[in-house]
């Protein structure tokens, strides 16, 4: 079993090394030439199996000013993968060239796959809907730049709450922090999973639904938001019933707070208006920004600090019976994995993906 560094979930740090982290970005942000050369000869691997801008190149940037390597590919097209290549096979190989991997993959779970056979650390840089670290590495980094808190806020998550993988993370991170309110703002098909959910309810944070972006922003110090996102959507027609549905203008910021910070992933699409750029409160562009210095943090204390993550895969048991629904689970597509559970009630909890299976 692999106990190496990994981060495929952000809990696989502790809250502790989460502030030590985003302190560490802080630092860099302000004297970046203090750490050019922190890594001179080591190599990380970008395997990018979806499209990606900045969270690709954020990462190449990171390495680079920290004086490494960058290999990978950015299409699955242009490797193995075309000719039929497993991930076990791929990951294997390339973990012997690098010295730490980033992977972003559209199945669900394919992060913590790939870390079963890896020779190297991995770091999960977006698997399918599910989970995305290294983003709200860079989302509590630009909050603790931008608002210098990450408590004691009330924040509004809107579009695509159900497959926006950025939420998932972001709200499991801030559910730690005291004192936090959530405003889940979407289309009812769009709702956050129930793991959210539960995991809210867990933490005792105060959070509603609404439907109405217009209801929540006056009261908002924070709105993050989404892109509904068409390749996460089984047909044209549903994420045309979908797209145009929250859009944000300054109409809509006219009720807002001054001090509101207005976060968004990226790509947009045109759920923000251009117009919204120019307004101070808009910090998506600033939040791009702060992704290069979280990542150089996360990648310096991964390879300087191994024992701050080296967590087990798994916690639960492996079953020869059982299957994960979830279709989009790697599981699913790679006969081979092992299959691991966590038992909870009459419930078996995939450790791939988070998929609730009844027993």
């Amino acid at each position: 079993m692999n106990h190496q560094t990994n981060l495929i979930d952000l809990g696989d740090l502790s809250f502790h090394h989460w502030k030590e982290i985003v302190g560490l970005a802080l630092k860099i942000q302000e004297h970046p030439s203090d750490f050019y050369g922190a890594l001179t000869g080591k190599i990380l691997a970008t395997l990018f199996y979806e499209p990606s801008t900045r969270t690709q190149m954020s990462f190449q940037t990171a390495m680079l000013r920290l004086g490494g390597q960058v290999i990978g590919f950015d299409n699955p097209q242009n490797s193995s993968v075309a000719k039929g290549e497993n991930l076990k096979d791929t990951i294997t190989v390339v973990s012997s060239y690098a010295d730490i991997i980033a992977m972003r993959h559209p199945l669900e779970g394919a992060a913590k796959a790939a870390a079963l056979h890896a020779n190297c650390p991995v770091i999960n840089a977006g698997d399918g809907g599910h989970l995305h670290p290294t983003q709200t590495l860079t989302d509590l980094t630009t909050l603790s730049k931008y608002k210098g808190r990450l408590s004691g806020l009330t924040i509004g998550l809107c579009g695509d709450l159900k497959y926006g993988r950025t939420v998932h993370s972001l709200i499991k991170a801030l559910c730690h922090f005291p004192n936090n309110e959530f405003v889940l703002i979407s289309t009812e098909e769009l709702s956050v999973p129930s793991y959210i959910t539960d995991l809210l309810d867990a933490h005792g944070c105060h959070y509603q639904k609404i439907s109405a972006l217009t209801d929540a922003i006056p009261e908002l110090d924070v709105l993050y938001m989404t892109r509904v996102q068409q390749e996460r959507f089984a047909s044209q027609e549903e994420y045309l019933a979908q797209k145009d549905v929250y859009v944000l203008d300054a109409e809509k910021l006219s009720g807002a707070k001054k001090d509101l910070c207005i976060l968004h992933p990226l790509p947009r699409v045109d759920e923000i208006q251009i117009a919204v750029d120019d307004d101070p409160r808009a910090c998506y562009f600033k939040q791009a920004q702060c992704g290069v210095y979280a990542r150089m943090a996360l990648i310096l204390t991964m390879l300087q600090r191994p024992e701050l993550c080296g967590q087990p895969l798994f916690s639960g048991k492996e079953s020869k019976i059982h299957a994960c629904t979830n279709p989009k689970c790697i599981t699913n597509q790679e006969s081979y994995l092992p299959r691991h559970f966590v038992e909870n009630g009459d419930l078996l909890v995939c450790e791939y993906c988070d998929q609730r299976i009844l027993i």
